[in-house]
């Protein structure tokens, strides 16, 4: 999953844009929506200092005319709905519409822990995020991929996913949440944080490893 610093200048190499030009399409829509986006706001989210926050993301993603999902680094598509689909009131800021994910339980990042598969509720997702359920991180395991502890993330239930992507791993009765390298007769759990070793599993251990399903979205807590 990339992020919206690489998004963004994705856009920018493609149309050859500069900030300034972003900022300058960005403006009639700060005006209209009463929000605020100055050059040190921008150029902190191009460098990856700053995640934007949702009322600038989506004043960027109308500007850019681009889906604020695909923005936030999100495997959906770029284009996002028509102009007409959004309220049209000046005082209202158009949202990405949601849907409701089941929450079940908690996941490790850090070492693995008892995988509790109990329905806690429901939470809201981006309608492009291809979710079949969410799950709470516990740890600080998986920090350089930006998941923190107390994190949500979406999983979309498969069976296998490529080497290198984020999954939830089920190994006998515990789970974890970790990047997944396959080797022939061996599978290696990669930590996001250099305190913690990777996690090797070969020969027998294998019976009892299972992908739960690929790790495509997370949301974090205001900290």
């Amino acid at each position: 999953m990339q992020t919206t610093a690489q998004r963004l200048k994705q856009i920018m190499v493609e149309r050859s844009l500069k900030q300034a030009d972003i900022l300058q399409m960005a403006q009639p829509y700060c005006d209209k929506y009463h929000i605020k986006l100055n050059k040190s706001d921008l150029s902190q989210f191009v460098n990856g200092k700053v995640i934007p926050g949702q009322w600038k993301l989506t004043i960027l993603g109308l500007a850019l005319g681009v889906s604020e999902s695909w923005l936030m680094g999100l495997d959906v598509p770029m284009e996002r709905e028509k102009a007409s689909d959004f309220p049209q009131s000046p005082d209202i800021l158009p949202l990405p519409k949601t849907k409701r994910v089941p929450l079940l339980g908690t996941i490790a990042c850090g070492e693995p822990i008892l995988a509790e598969e109990n329905l806690e509720g429901y939470v809201e997702a981006a309608d492009e995020v291809e979710a079949d359920f969410a799950l709470r991180c516990r740890g600080d395991s998986m920090i350089n991929a930006r998941i923190y502890d107390g994190d949500l993330v979406y999983i979309r239930e498969q069976p296998d996913v490529e080497n290198g992507e984020i999954a939830a791993v089920l190994i006998g009765d515990e789970a974890t949440l970790k990047r997944v390298y396959k080797y022939p007769g061996q599978v290696v759990l990669q930590p996001e944080n250099p305190q913690y070793p990777p996690l090797v599993y070969s020969g027998e251990q294998l019976q009892d490893f299972r992908i739960l399903g690929k790790a495509v979205a997370f949301l974090s807590r205001v900290k």
